[in-house]
């Protein structure tokens, strides 16, 4: 994922972080120095969906001109690993043994052996 607060601000004329975080508290969203300060020069590690929408509000933008997607950095599937390409409740293989204790209609559990 890319973060481009930064050049989503600047394409509206925000150039400081102090301000956008004036306008976000304008619009409700209270934001600490430090939070918006690691926002504005950094890769977000916590970011609310409230906060993405005043984000959004505040500078007239859609989600995608803040974030973008970025699948080609995602590694590739390791040599032999399997791959999830089966359907719910199909498995691989032969299907281990299990044995199946049944419980009593009444909700409770049996008690310990």
């Amino acid at each position: 994922m890319k973060w481009n607060l930064r050049l989503a601000a600047a394409n509206r004329g925000v150039w400081k972080a102090s301000e956008l975080r004036r306008m976000l508290a304008e619009h409700g969203v209270e934001m600490s120095t430090g939070k918006m300060s690691g926002l504005w020069s950094g890769q977000p590690a916590v970011l609310r969906p409230d906060e993405l929408d005043a984000f959004c509000a505040v500078l007239g933008c859609e989600i995608s001109d803040l974030i973008t997607a970025e699948p080609e950095k995602v590694p590739a599937p390791r040599a032999g690993a399997e791959q999830a390409d089966t359907a719910v409740g199909q498995q691989r293989g032969p299907v281990p043994a299990r044995s199946v204790t049944p419980r009593p209609r009444s909700g409770r559990s049996l008690p310990p052996r």
